[in-house]
């Protein structure tokens, strides 16, 4: 049986501070640069705002749908005046028509490539399909930009152990040889597998002092 991790967790408290900041369909009209910035990302329906609304122990901070696709904006989640959170806009959904998928994309290169206050790059796949090519992609924007991460395989209670050590390792694999920082752990918003370990990775980059 796993061990889920369920158990008091002292950064909890730091999470739980956590409160909605500002939408930008721009970088241009995202909080002044400064301080430090995790930004969670990932295909379309990985679990983003799931995995957000866990860590923080909240059900309504980032909101949740259904309808893959419906993350449109960059929301911006404040913990302190100088420590936010991110949530950027959903990638890969072929329902989503091309020209607003292309912007989004734009954005999301843009805040990549020029937002100094970003740490850190928390992606997120569903550890049923990992590594597909748009994680790829994001994955190699990450690298080239030198924006450390940390991948989550959300969804992993969906897997027996077995299967989802060995796409665990698939995944540690690919980013053996990446010339900064990038790691990777198994999560579940359902039953809070790899919670604790989360939300340590997420503090550690924003500055708190562990």
């Amino acid at each position: 049986m796993r061990n889920y991790g369920l158990s008091s967790d002292p950064l909890l408290s730091f999470f739980q501070k956590a409160t909605f900041l500002i939408s930008a369909a721009k970088v241009s009209q995202c909080p002044a640069d400064e301080g430090y910035e995790v930004a969670f990302v990932g295909r379309s329906n990985a679990g983003k705002s799931s995995a957000l609304n866990k860590m923080c122990q909240q059900t309504r901070l980032a909101k949740t749908s259904k309808t893959p696709g419906r993350t449109q904006l960059l929301n911006f989640f404040s913990l302190s005046e100088q420590q936010r959170l991110v949530d950027l806009p959903g990638y890969g959904y072929a329902k989503v028509p091309a020209a607003i998928q292309r912007a989004w994309e734009a954005q999301l290169g843009r805040y990549l490539e020029e937002r100094k206050s970003l740490v850190g790059l928390v992606v997120l796949m569903d550890i049923r399909h990992p590594l597909t090519p748009f994680d790829i992609a994001l994955l190699e924007w990450a690298q080239h930009y030198q924006k450390p991460l940390h991948v989550l395989l959300t969804k992993a209670d969906k897997l027996k152990r077995g299967p989802a050590k060995n796409t665990l390792l698939q995944v540690q694999k690919y980013l053996k040889n990446f010339s900064m920082p990038a790691t990777v752990q198994l999560f579940s918003a359902m039953k809070g597998e790899g919670l604790q370990a989360a939300r340590a990775h997420v503090a550690q980059w924003l500055g708190f002092d562990l």
